[in-house]
This record gives structure tokens, sequence and C-alpha cells, in this order.
């Protein structure tokens, strides 16, 4: 394909290295002659048709930030909330937009969600590239997913920082860091950042297991702990929120009724939802006399500048998702493998998630380390 006109949208949360990847496929696209329009807010936006030109001056000085110029949401298009009526199936009003727009593909911008829901577009006749993000690193068939290395290098800076005030009033301190149901960034900024105790999603943790391992470090003379913790990791016998998380699923299972997971990591404590985390911190605190502080880095994990790590996976996704539009390729997600990309179908990583294997090599590095992972 020399020309024609291809739409894009952002879904699901934002990260860093959306503006990056909207700037890769529109100047790519512009170079093979081909038009690009940018549809505001998601999916919403594309049944709505409300739509920008992304031309030169759009696409121009947003490499470096954050967030994402077109805007996003959390809607799916078979389920879009209607004020006064509910949620209507909109997947016909998407395909009518799709045409009327004489669209020649369609890209999108998400992570596990928004790969299952372009695949359901995709059986209504939509031409679809997809590029997978999301702070989670938890979308399948791809090595990693751009906004990861970012969100990682912040809940790391973050802990660096946690650590003079631990040392100062020898605490303990309890980071929640984001992660409903796979541990890739807790873990990761844990190992980065030298916390203590990490506990992921993955491994259920034993409380007094981490309650030893803190009074343990007490014992060789350490002035503090610092547990890093995903907002998803749950004590042993507690089950996620809704139901457990599936590593894989038929793509058109219908969604689960907690919806997307706000609710994961906290428990009802008297009516009111209390973060597990803080709960954590507090029974800490009880078991082993020691002072110990909770704090949540919620969405600053999300927000700001992308890395360069970042704008270059953008960057190379979203040229390498235009030379597949022009090869013809469609309904694919651009999925990284080393340092080159390769085409996966969408219905192969639709209503999948990647969690951490326990036998990864991070895990190893942990337990070597002698980083109590609560087991």
């Amino acid at each position: 394909m020399a020309s024609g006109l291809i739409g894009i949208l952002t879904a699901g949360g934002d990260c860093p290295g959306l503006n990056a990847g909207i700037r890769a496929v529109g100047k790519a696209a512009h170079r093979m002659g081909m038009g690009v329009i940018g549809f505001l807010d998601g999916f919403r936006g594309l049944v709505e048709n409300r739509t920008v030109r992304l031309d030169d001056a759009a696409l121009s000085g947003i490499l470096a930030t954050g967030g994402t110029i077109l805007g996003t949401s959390r809607d799916k298009p078979h389920r879009i909330p209607v004020a006064n009526v509910g949620t209507i199936d909109m997947r016909p009003m998407a395909v009518e937009v799709y045409r009327a727009n004489h669209l020649d593909c369609l890209v999108c911008l998400g992570g596990d969600g928004t790969m299952k829901n372009a695949y359901r577009l995709t059986k209504e006749g939509l031409q679809i590239v997809a590029l997978p993000k999301t702070i989670d690193n938890d979308v399948p068939c791809t090595d990693t997913t751009f906004g990861f290395d970012t969100a990682m290098a912040i809940a790391a800076e973050a802990i660096d920082r946690l650590h003079t005030t631990a040392d100062s009033h020898h605490r303990v301190m309890v980071v929640e860091i984001m992660g409903h149901a796979a541990g890739w960034l807790a873990l990761g900024a844990g190992l980065a950042g030298g916390a203590d105790v990490i506990l992921i999603p993955e491994i259920p943790y034993d409380i007094d297991s981490v309650a030893e391992a803190i009074l343990n470090r007490e014992r060789r003379g350490k002035r503090f702990s610092i547990v890093a913790v995903a907002e998803g990791a749950r004590p042993i016998g507690v089950t996620p929120a809704g139901a457990a998380p599936a590593v894989e699923e038929e793509p058109d299972a219908p969604e689960e009724s907690a919806g997307d997971g706000d609710d994961e990591g906290h428990e009802d404590e008297g009516g009111l939802m209390i973060s597990r985390a803080a709960r954590l911190a507090h029974d800490l605190q009880v078991r082993t006399g020691i002072d110990a502080r909770y704090t949540a880095l919620g969405h600053v994990q999300r927000g700001g500048s992308p890395t360069a790590a970042d704008r270059l996976l953008a960057t190379r996704l979203g040229t390498t998702c235009i030379q597949y539009i022009g090869e013809g390729l469609q309904n694919v997600m651009v999925a990284v493998k080393g340092d080159g990309c390769e085409p996966v179908p969408l219905k192969k990583v639709a209503g999948k998630r990647k969690l951490l294997p326990l036998d990864h090599p991070w895990i190893d590095s942990a337990r070597r380390l002698g980083a109590n992972l609560g087991d």
C-alpha cells in the first residue's frame, strides 16, 4: 500500500511512550504517502467518530511528552456506557465509522484488554494492526511493552528515596507498586531498588515468613527494611478479586463483573476498602514491633517523560507497524522479539496475559540475593 488512509487510537490506561508511538506511526505513514487520522479517547472516540488530522504539525514536539495527545478511555466497543440507557454494543457503529472514513487500517495502541477488543473488531471486518503498551508488561507473545521501562525506573527511584528515610527512622517501609495480576513491575523495581522483601501476585505470601525476614535483618544489625509489594499480591489462601487471574481464556469469553480490577489488592473492612499493602504494613508492625509505614506510588508510575528505551521501543514498533501495513499484513500485533519485531495474529494474543514464570531469571536473582519473596 503506497497510499491510503489509516486511523489510530490509544486505549486503556495511559503510559509513557504513547506519543512516541503515535509520532512513529504518523511520520512513517506520511513517508509512504498515507494520510493519518487519530480517534480521540480510545474506542469511544471511534464509535462517536471524533477525529483529528495527524499532520506534521500535530506530530511535532511530542516524542518526549508523557500521556497521549489523542486521549484514552477504558470503554469497550461492545459495552459503551450511555447516560440514562446503560451499556450498548457499538460494534456496528465502529464498522460504520471505519467505512465512512474510508480507512485502509486501524492502528490500536494498548494492553491486553485493547488486544481483546481489537480482535473483536476484526471479526466485524475491520483491518487492524496493534502495538503493545502497558507499564505492567503483561501482554503475551512479546518480549516487552513500551511504558514498562519508564514505570520501572520511576518505582526504583522511589525505593531509592525510601531507603534514606527508612534508615533515618529505623523503619519498615512498605511501598505499593502497580500490577494487579502480574509482578513484572514490582519485581523489576524491587531488584533495581534493592528491596529486602518483594511480594508479587504469582507467589502468594506468608506474612509470618515476611515478618521473620525483617526480624532476621534487625538481628544482623540492619536499621531498616524495604518491602516492595505489587498491588495484586495476596496472602496465602486469598484469591484475587472476581476470579483467579487468567493466563489464557477464549478471546470471546465474557468479561468478569469486576471490570478493570479496580478493587484488586483491597479488602473490605467495615464497608471501607483498605489497601492490602496498607494492612500488610500494620500487621508487620504488630508482628515485629518495628515502626512500619505504607506508601502507594499509584498513578505517579504512569506519568512523565518516557525513558530513552521506551522512546526507542515505541518508535521501532510504530515504524514496523507501517511496514506491515504496506506489506498487506492485517489483524496482527507488532511483537518485540530480541532486537527485532514479528507479527503475531491478534487471535493468538486476545484473552491471554503474560504472568511471571516461577523459574524466571529475575526470581532466581532475587532468591540468590537473599530477598524474601513471601514463601
